[in-house]
């Protein structure tokens, strides 16, 4: 069993990861788009050639934007780079998700938010053009004048080629409660939830102990069926399992992405399967 220290840092303490999107944008950058409307602003194909430089150059040049209306409540005058980049980070939207989410939807989003940490990117899917990623972001955020904190969200980036270049198509942020794996429930916890989930399925012949290297977490099980299987997961900033991915592994010894759902293997569902 953990310790209550092991408890408290696990569950109750900020990152101490580096942040990835340390890549320096200075002020000059900017120049080119000074005067111009978002929509006339055209961003280096440089900073768009690869699909994993380019989530990074994105959240690097959203490192020290803000959007406050009016002065800053909080700080000691003038915030990193105000609304500077916003407009250019807006064109590393594909033309189809910018269709979806006007500039000013996106500028809202930064309302209140003074800095931006990258903490955690990994690729989950590549197909031809297709990549989806998974990121964690810390970011420092006002709460009432001269006042700030630690804010985390995890989500899912996807990319797609557009043009000869790659943008982002589709990204989901969710926030993370500190308050809520610590003490509440079984499915925030990778082996738990593993045991009694794909148990609703009859699939888990015997669970080997957790493996984790870093922020991901795999569990495997020896299936029913005799076949080997891995359910991998990312563990969050607040404690939490997320779980990415399900691998099958064939008689070739390859893992195989599959995917099993299996709340439909719960009675209440059957019937509607």
């Amino acid at each position: 069993m953990p310790t209550t220290a092991e408890i408290n840092q696990k569950y109750f303490r900020p990152s101490c990861l580096p942040a990835i999107n340390s890549r320096g944008f200075p002020v000059n950058f900017f120049e080119p788009y000074t005067g111009k409307k978002y929509n006339e602003i055209v961003v280096p194909g440089s900073l768009l050639s690869n699909p994993t430089d380019m989530i990074i150059n994105f959240f690097s040049l959203l490192r020290e934007a803000n959007n406050f209306p009016g002065l800053p409540p909080v700080g000691c005058g003038s915030i990193g780079l105000g609304a500077t980049p916003l407009p250019v980070a807006y064109h590393f939207f594909s033309s189809f998700y910018q269709a979806k989410h006007s500039y000013n939807d996106f500028s809202n989003l930064f309302k209140n938010v003074a800095h931006i940490n990258l903490i955690k990117l990994l690729q989950l899917v590549h197909h031809n053009n297709y990549y989806r990623y998974f990121i964690e972001i810390e970011t420092i955020q006002s709460i009432k004048k001269g006042v700030t904190c630690f804010v985390y969200y995890y989500g899912f980036v996807t990319v797609e080629g557009e043009n000869g270049v790659f943008k982002i198509s589709d990204m989901t942020l969710t926030g993370e409660d500190f308050l809520c794996a610590a003490y509440h429930g079984w499915s925030h916890n990778a082996e738990e939830s593993v045991a009694i989930r794909y148990a609703w399925c009859n699939l888990i012949k015997k669970q080997s102990p957790a493996e984790q290297t870093g922020f991901i977490k795999n569990i495997y099980f020896l299936g029913t069926d005799g076949a080997d299987y891995l359910i991998q997961f990312i563990t969050l900033t607040n404690g939490t399992d997320i779980e990415i991915a399900q691998f099958r592994r064939e008689p070739n010894q390859v893992w195989t992405p599959i995917h099993i759902d299996p709340t439909k293997c719960l009675p209440s569902n059957q019937k509607n399967t």
